[in-house]
């Protein structure tokens, strides 16, 4: 079976080059058989791909350990579950899973399109073979996922990473993995439109669509992704500034910055160059990110180790990707000089362009501190360390300034806004932001970061409940429905603009979740049965720790009793499992009771079950579950703005008077909290640290391997934290300030990757001075463009600059179809 997969692959890269051979010669000689035959060899692909698909999932379920890569990630008792997942466990499956979900995408995409954009679907089709084309290549002559063993087999295999043995590991990386694949699809047809000069805005309806579907999926993976951080690595975090998480953030950012801009071209006419480049940007950081994941030249608790032949490969593919991309780029330049120009800075469109350069700006600043390891490594012989604390000093100013965007780009007309346009506009998100802003002064809050970012985010609510509120009131008015009905008909009818502002709120609900980090409390206690230890309005109680085994692995369970002001709440159980297979990688099973305004997570590090004591790492949360609703959020607006308008038939029907009040009770019902008894016994106090010591905490890497702060460090038994807190504690206590600790653990490590940030001197100031020369060059760049886009001495244009809000909206909804 083993060689019949090997050879199913080498089917699929000779169709593939006929798909692309054919395609193209049919397109040149205008043979309509020829590219027929091309577009049926394409959809062959996938039914090869599928096939080969099940003969690796076979030999995993039925255990044929002849296959290497069975073997290094199933054993006989790993759950079925698991050992069918296992085929995008480790590199060789995961680049074939690569292929397959890309031939199902690429099919779809053509077949939808046959008949829409038959000029470009030629083109289309070549230029998926060739990418899929140069994956099968690798599979073929370097990663070989039917490969055997030319000895003796072995009995059994070494089971899979128990990391990846985690129901969110099983739906991320084919969430994330489609949404990377599926920005194929958009880069294809913008080099078919690119090839064969058709370059008006036709293939951006093709392509807006695909771009949306792939960035739900990206977004959607993300969340995941930090779902699966926050539960299973037990460090009390979700997102780390990994270098593989970053390698999905990176066409994240300009996949976003395409659907804004995109706007643009279809409305202005503008943005044509800028739209283009967007798509083959945003297509290469695909490309980067699967090398950065595969190829060793980042370190990454989540990369497939190190491959310098499969780097070399991937740095060849990337470099003919800018040259060919880029080529034709300039050589259609004069086709795609934009129609219109910019009316003035205060506009949609420059609101638009802000936050692309700025959203462009964050993509290169992650990919440069991301990669600035390696190039220091490559100039100066040494590998430094870029880990959270410089990654937010920056992101966090950018992130603020993305959600203020997000507020003000709706409240501003097309083309240009008046003063009294602006002035109706802005009442109310002012008002709503000052509430916002006022309630955080009131309650004391003193993290002034989490401040600003209520504040906005009461702005951004402020400017959607308006736009929804306004838009309802027309409808309502024209339909005479009531005003619910009006509402629902009102984003059925308007999914685009409205699943957008859907999606909005999402990005509140996420920067709501964010701000809970401000106020995150976490202690770690050692504890004996009956102990209890208090941290913010929590008290947990260990009361034993115990073994149990089901075959596969031995658990080591704590079992603690949780209450909050004297009731007891509940029964939490952090363990640590011990997988046969892996036992020198325990996983940490965190325990969490979660509620809508905080988590408690409890993760036990440590334990000794002859005195049955447990270290017992207690963190408190706030806002935290907003991040995952956010998402959820998230992918509802934009499955909203995706669906045909059939789907939502039944939302537009009248909705009983009552039915708001009615729900609004059931969920209170179901939302309302329940209280029970409470214990009390023996305290502990968690140890006091100073200011500077936690400062400290956060800037000391831990040296377990873990890749993270000394106050994040969540590896089991981890020495190197016991150790170096010890170490710390100790420079403290002899005088010493925070730089002369600084350099005491630089001078014992021998280099400054023990730091999280590189100290800025010398080379490593070039990681300092990075993000502000790119800001500067963002700056002249915005300013650069909006002067060669405008216009000198042009009257206001009436247009729609100074168009009621209200009606507005009823244009909008009676003109869907043309938006």
């Amino acid at each position: 079976m083993s060689s019949l997969g090997y050879y199913l692959l080498l089917a699929a890269f000779v169709v593939c080059a006929y798909a692309l051979a054919a395609s193209v010669a049919g397109a040149r000689r205008r043979s309509r058989r020829l590219i027929e035959s091309g577009i049926g060899a394409f959809y062959l692909i996938a039914a090869i791909m599928a096939a080969a698909s099940s003969i690796i999932i076979y030999a995993f379920v039925v255990g044929d350990y002849s296959v290497k890569y069975v073997a290094r990630y199933s054993d006989s008792v790993q759950p079925l579950f698991y050992k069918i997942t296992s085929y995008w466990g480790g590199l060789d499956g995961s680049i074939m899973f690569w292929v397959f979900l890309l031939s199902i995408f690429g099919s779809a995409a053509v077949y939808v399109n046959r008949e829409r954009h038959r000029e470009l679907i030629p083109y289309v089709v070549a230029v998926i073979s060739l990418v899929q084309m140069f994956v099968l290549f690798l599979m073929i002559i370097h990663n070989n996922p039917f490969e055997t063993y030319l000895t003796e087999n072995p009995a059994d295999g070494k089971g899979l990473n128990p990391l990846l043995q985690n129901f969110y590991m099983v739906i991320h990386p084919p969430t994330m993995y489609t949404g990377f694949v599926g920005l194929t699809i958009p880069y294809a047809f913008g080099m078919a439109a690119l090839i064969t000069g058709f370059l008006d805005d036709s293939w951006l309806r093709a392509v807006r669509r695909w771009t949306m579907i792939s960035w739900l999926f990206l977004s959607v993976g993300l969340g995941l992704g930090m779902i699966w951080a926050y539960e299973e690595l037990g460090w009390g975090g979700y997102w780390g500034w990994d270098p593989v998480e970053n390698a999905g953030l990176l066409p994240w950012f300009t996949a976003t910055a395409f659907l804004h801009s995109v706007m643009v071209q279809e409305r202005r006419g503008m943005l044509r160059v800028w739209n283009v480049t967007l798509v083959i940007v945003t297509f290469f950081l695909t490309i980067f990110g699967t090398f950065m994941t595969r190829s060793g030249v980042v370190q990454s608790v989540h990369a497939f180790g190190e491959d310098p032949e499969l780097a070399r490969l991937f740095t060849i593919f990337m470099v003919s990707i800018l040259v060919i991309s880029f080529g034709f780029v300039i050589y259609r330049l004069p086709l795609l000089r934009s129609r219109n120009e910019l009316d003035s800075w205060v506009s949609r469109e420059a609101a638009f362009l802000a936050n692309n350069w700025i959203l462009l700006f964050s993509a290169f600043f992650v990919l440069f501190a991301t990669m600035f390891p390696t190039l220091s490594e490559a100039i100066t012989g040494e590998r430094l360390t870029v880990g959270p604390p410089f990654f937010t000093k920056w992101m966090l100013p950018i992130g603020l300034t993305l959600l203020l965007l997000t507020g003000i780009g709706p409240l501003l007309a097309w083309r240009k806004s008046t003063l009294i346009n602006l002035r109706d506009q802005f009442i109310v998100p002012l008002g709503s932001a000052a509430l916002a802003g006022g309630a955080v002064v009131a309650l004391g809050v003193r993290v002034w970061t989490s401040g600003i970012c209520f504040a906005l985010c009461g702005f951004v609510v402020g400017t959607i409940a308006q736009e929804f509120w306004r838009g309802a009131r027309v409808r309502q008015g024209s339909t005479g429905t009531d005003l619910l009905t009006a509402l629902i008909g009102l984003v059925v009818r308007n999914k685009r603009r409205y699943g957008g502002y859907i999606v909005h709120v999402a990005i509140v609900l996420l920067f709501l979740g964010f701000a809970g980090e401000g106020f995150k409390q976490d202690e770690q206690v050692l504890l004996r049965p009956g102990q209890q230890a208090k941290v913010g309005d929590f008290t947990v109680r260990l009361d034993a720790v115990r073994v149990t085994d089901d075959g596969q692995k031995q658990m080591i369970t704590g079992h603690t009793t949780v209450f909050r002001d004297g009731k007891e709440l509940g029964r939490l159980y952090p363990a640590k499992w011990f997988f046969r297979k892996h036992e020198e990688e325990p996983t940490t099973e965190v325990a969490i009771r979660r509620s809508v305004s905080e988590d408690l997570y409890l993760v036990m590090p440590a334990f000794n079950l002859e005195e049955q004591s447990a270290s017992m790492e207690i963190v408190v949360n706030p806002l935290v579950n907003w991040v995952w609703v956010g998402f959820g959020v998230l992918a509802f607006g934009t499955l909203v703005a995706l669906l045909p308008e059939t789907v939502f038939a039944f939302a537009t029907a009248r909705v009983p008077d009552n039915a708001v009040t009615t729900s609004l009770l059931l969920l209170a019902l179901v939302l309302w909290p329940a209280a029970v008894m409470a214990q009390s016994v023996q305290t502990v106090a968690p140890t006091e640290r100073s200011a500077v010591e936690r400062q400290l905490e956060g800037e000391i890497l831990c040296t377990c391997g873990c890749r993270r702060p000394l106050a994040t460090c969540g590896m089991f038994n981890c020495q190197g934290h016991a150790s170096q807190t010890a170490k710390l504690r100790q420079f403290l206590s002899e005088g010493k300030d925070h730089d002369q600790v600084i350099a005491a653990f630089v001078g014992d490590f021998g280099s400054e990757a023990i730091l999280a940030a590189p100290v800025d001197r010398g080379f490593n100031r070039l990681a300092w001075l990075f993000p502000y020369l790119a800001a500067i060059v963002a700056l002249i760049g915005i300013v650069v463009t909006t002067r060669r886009w405008s216009t000198r001495a042009v009257p206001a244009v009436a247009g729609d600059a100074g168009l009621d809000p209200a009606l507005s909206a009823r244009l909008d909804d009676e003109l869907r179809n043309l938006d």
